[in-house]
């Protein structure tokens, strides 16, 4: 009986179809997010270097210490490169529009070789990759800030 009354008042009073520039449209973009993506993958490559082997020989419990924190590493590490790339999409989809080209002409390629990037540092454990992610994204940071400026 309820829905019949819903969609009763659907034909009455249709919804309204509205556009947004986002999934949610609320206009609230940023670059931090992504820029402590890349810092807690760097600090987590850099644990993973860090950590200490317990050697071929060693107990039980050295070991399993070992691989837990070794995979609880990796684990987060994964997990921030997904989300740099996800706040990456986010901005170069929904916030740089067509007319961001023509400030920044190679938009396109830099955010294409900024999610390249944080899918190298997912698969490896480079410190040199971390550095190149963290570089791009500063490049990206200083694009957002400037566009933000430019509408003022």
């Amino acid at each position: 009986m309820f829905q019949k009354l819903l969609k009763l008042l659907d034909k009455i009073y249709p919804a309204e179809i509205v556009y947004a520039h986002c999934d949610v449209p609320c206009g609230i973009y940023e670059t931090g997010s992504m820029l402590t993506a890349a810092e807690t993958m760097g600090k987590m490559v850099e644990k993973m270097l860090a950590l200490e082997y317990p050697g071929d020989d060693a107990e039980k419990e050295p070991w399993l210490a070992y691989k837990n924190s070794l995979v609880r590493m990796i684990l987060e590490k994964e997990e921030q490169g997904e989300i740099c790339k996800k706040e990456l999409l986010i901005l170069w989809t929904d916030y740089f529009k067509p007319e961001h080209l023509k400030m920044f002409p190679n938009l396109h390629e830099t955010f294409w070789q900024a999610a390249k990037l944080a899918s190298k540092n997912k698969q490896n454990v480079s410190l040199e990759a971390v550095l190149e992610l963290k570089s791009a994204l500063r490049k990206i940071d200083g694009m957002f800030k400037a566009a933000e400026a430019s509408k003022k």
